[in-house]
């Protein structure tokens, strides 16, 4: 068994798909050490050529493992060589589809980031809003925003709120249950006001203190008491308004965002520009 693995992540485009398909199958290999570098933006045969020359030098020994998104086929074929383990992420289900629609794939390179301008606006919107309604400012108008995140310090709001806005074009706002909304059990007007966009975030007290402890150590309020009694209050608030609660320990980012569109009946359908190959 191979202790360890160099593994390269090539994309004529972001490589961002590339990336989470490769660690998205890695992962299931505890027990070996990946050393991990991504090559973004390969669309022709000399640039694939200077890629696999520095492979090759690099891990040409071990054996290394590739991912691959790229669509040309000229470009593909540099990397034809029993020098590596090459995964192609595409050409199996190219291959089938073709059959499948009796038709040719295109084969063109980041063809599916493409947009229109409406595309872009909405997205822009998106980003401008949830920046502008992050940690409960400008509450008045949140009869604006399509979600609204709600949680104590430190409970994940604002990176889910960014990820639904960049991914999905969502105008997201995200307020926090301070001291004063959580010993008093109540919501602002505008949060009650559209509750039916509201959901309410919880985390583990282990969690919580570890994150605030890291921020602000020894202090009441990263201590476990104060963590478990906070948690406690902000689900009692999501109860008493039917609030639902999702909790966002142990797990990442895009699944606590399907977890909100699946708890408000919204359709996950990410904009066009941020399909990433």
């Amino acid at each position: 068994m191979w202790k360890s693995k160099d593994v390269y992540y090539l994309s004529d485009s972001t490589g961002i798909l590339a990336t989470n398909l490769g660690q998205s199958l890695l992962c299931q290999f505890p027990e070996t050490n990946f050393h991990e570098e991504t090559f973004a933006f390969i669309r022709t045969p000399p640039e694939a050529e200077k890629v696999l020359a520095y492979i090759l030098k690099n891990s040409a020994a071990r054996r290394p493992i590739i991912f691959s998104t790229i669509m040309t086929e000229e470009v593909l074929k540099v990397f034809d060589t029993p020098e590596v383990e090459f995964f192609d992420a595409y050409d199996f289900y190219l291959k089938r589809l073709a059959n499948c629609l009796e038709a040719k794939p295109l084969r063109v390179p980041g063809y599916s980031r493409r947009t229109d301008d409406v595309g872009m606006a909405k997205r822009a919107a998106a980003i401008n809003f949830c920046l502008e309604h992050d940690d409960g400012t400008k509450i008045e108008e949140l009869d604006e925003a399509d979600v609204i995140l709600l949680g104590v310090s430190r409970a994940g709001k604002t990176p889910v709120s960014v990820y639904l806005a960049t991914q999905h074009g969502l105008k997201s706002a995200n307020f926090p249950l301070t001291v004063e909304y959580l010993n008093q059990y109540r919501l602002p007007d505008g949060i009650r006001r559209n509750s039916r966009r509201v959901i309410g975030l919880t985390t583990s007290a282990e969690l919580l203190h570890s994150v605030r402890e890291k921020r602000y150590p020894d202090s009441k309020y990263a201590k476990m008491t104060t963590c478990i009694e906070e948690i406690q209050q902000a689900e009692q608030i999501y109860m008493k308004h039917h609030i639902p609660i999702i909790r966002t320990a142990s797990k990442s980012i895009e699944e606590i965002a399907t977890e909100v569109f699946q708890e408000l009946g919204l359709s996950k359908k990410p904009i066009n520009l941020n399909h990433n190959s």
